[in-house]
């Protein structure tokens, strides 16, 4: 990497993100203000986006953010410096899938009520995109290519990438209107992905939809809903996330799912989404995004533990206990039923200790020192959790130092850490507020990333341009 003298702090993630010496970079210069769209677009981005290109009324490219840097030495070294004003490029965006095509932007700027031309860095929000962005995709070539490196073209099934992964996600039903959606395709993907979990193979028989996906359609559809294979078998083809093959029966029916039953055809996940989504955290990406964009009135806990994926329910995952909590009634779920676990992950105390004594029980969220009677007290809340399917280290730069109440929210993924460290609501993206840090305290940001997967915060979210 010709600028690794450049990279400073940054020089673990960008090596991390790119491990073959070649990075792929986009920056912005700083911003006096604090409520133009370029302010917020800065402010708001987060990993896991999507990046529109636009030059001349026309998009040109789209690409995933792979990683958020403030680089200035980073940004002079590569782009240079502005004499006149000083500035460079210094808020910088480390890029993965990217496409490179040519599509007018006229009609989508329209859609979205924007004036073109375009002037600087501009935020979309995840309801405008899956409303209006959708043009996008259909003008989209399919021969679309991406740059050299990056191998392939952007519909080939051995190119797909984390981006394509959860885009193809965010928008399962963005053609469908509201009133019309039944969430059967998200439901029947986190079946799937359970499926996969559990080490059972990615494509199923009409028998196993029948006998296994239609009672949890059932059980989570909404009252009046009809049931039937129409997703496995037709809906979600169209997705590029699914395969449905057919062993006997040549031509295909579109328009009846029956007939793809009645050739004896197996439907799942297409290969390249399911080794995707064997990766740690591509999976937990996936499934926050599809519990927190198509599930928000549904009991999130009942429904992953029926589809095999209970322990992505709570950031500690499931047989871990915390040592404070140890002993105390265990929450009662609407159904009567409690969650018992006979056993926990072994928990270093040392430093359950260390950790509260560095921050001296001030909660690293709210700052709030709770008093006791003989000192003070606060709870230690590991980032990744040692249960599985986490199976997080034991470690100092694996803990925070919590008060109780945001420690129950942190292990519940109502809250989460994003890219620059603030503490964020899951369900709005609202800010809480920056995460109080020490030097002597080093968090893994890797942990980090993985937490805020679980709880939709690295979801496809925006677009820019």
């Amino acid at each position: 990497m010709d600028y690794e003298h450049a990279l400073g702090a940054d020089a673990d993630v960008v090596k991390r993100i790119f491990p073959d010496g070649v990075a792929r970079l986009w920056g912005s210069t700083p911003t006096q203000q604090t409520g133009n769209a370029k302010a917020v677009a800065l402010r708001d981005r987060k990993v896991g986006d999507e990046v529109l290109f636009y030059a001349q009324n026309t998009f040109i490219a789209r690409a995933r953010i792979l990683g958020l840097l403030h680089n200035r030495d980073l940004a002079a070294a590569v782009w240079g410096v502005d004499e006149e004003t000083q500035s460079t490029w210094e808020h910088i965006m480390a890029l993965g899938d990217v496409v490179e095509f040519q599509v007018s932007a006229q009609p989508i700027l329209t859609a979205l009520a924007m004036t073109p031309p375009l002037r600087s860095l501009t935020l979309v929000r995840a309801a405008e995109r899956r409303r209006h962005l959708r043009l996008l995709d259909e003008q989209v070539p399919a021969t679309a290519k991406r740059p050299s490196g990056e191998g392939g073209t952007a519909t080939s099934a051995r190119t797909m990438g984390r981006g394509e992964l959860l885009r193809a996600l965010g928008t399962l039903e963005a053609d469908v209107p509201g009133e019309r959606r039944t969430h059967h395709g998200s439901l029947t993907l986190l079946w799937a992905i359970g499926r996969l979990v559990s080490g059972e193979d990615r494509l199923a028989s009409a028998d196993v939809y029948r006998s296994q996906l239609e009672p949890m359609l059932e059980e989570f559809s909404a009252p009046g809903v009809s049931v039937s294979l129409e997703y496995p078998f037709r809906h979600l083809s169209g997705s590029g996330l699914w395969d449905v093959v057919a062993t006997e029966w040549r031509r295909p029916d579109p328009l009846s799912s029956a007939a793809f039953v009645e050739s004896g055809a197996q439907a799942g996940l297409r290969r390249e989404a399911a080794r995707l989504l064997q990766q740690p955290l591509a999976r937990a990406e996936a499934i926050g995004l599809l519990c927190t964009t198509y599930f928000e009135n549904v009991d999130q806990e009942a429904l992953l533990e029926r589809v095999g994926l209970g322990g992505y329910a709570h950031a500690t995952g499931a047989g871990e206990g915390d040592g404070e909590r140890d002993g105390r009634d265990v929450p009662t779920r609407p159904n009567g039923r409690r969650q018992v676990t006979s056993s926990r992950p072994d928990r270093d105390q040392r430093l359950v200790n260390r950790v509260k004594l560095l921050h001296q029980h001030r909660c690293q969220v709210c700052g709030l020192r709770l008093e006791t009677r003989f000192g003070h007290y606060s709870e230690a809340a590991h980032i990744k959790g040692l249960g599985s399917p986490h199976d997080g280290p034991d470690t100092l730069s694996n803990l925070l130092c919590l008060c109780p109440n945001h420690h129950v929210q942190f292990d519940t993924l109502a809250i989460f850490i994003d890219e620059h460290w603030n503490v964020r609501r899951s369900k709005d993206g609202q800010a809480v507020g920056p995460l109080r840090r020490l030097p002597e305290h080093a968090i893994d940001e890797q942990n980090v990333e993985y937490h805020r997967a679980l709880c939709g915060g690295s979801r496809y979210s925006a677009a820019r341009n």
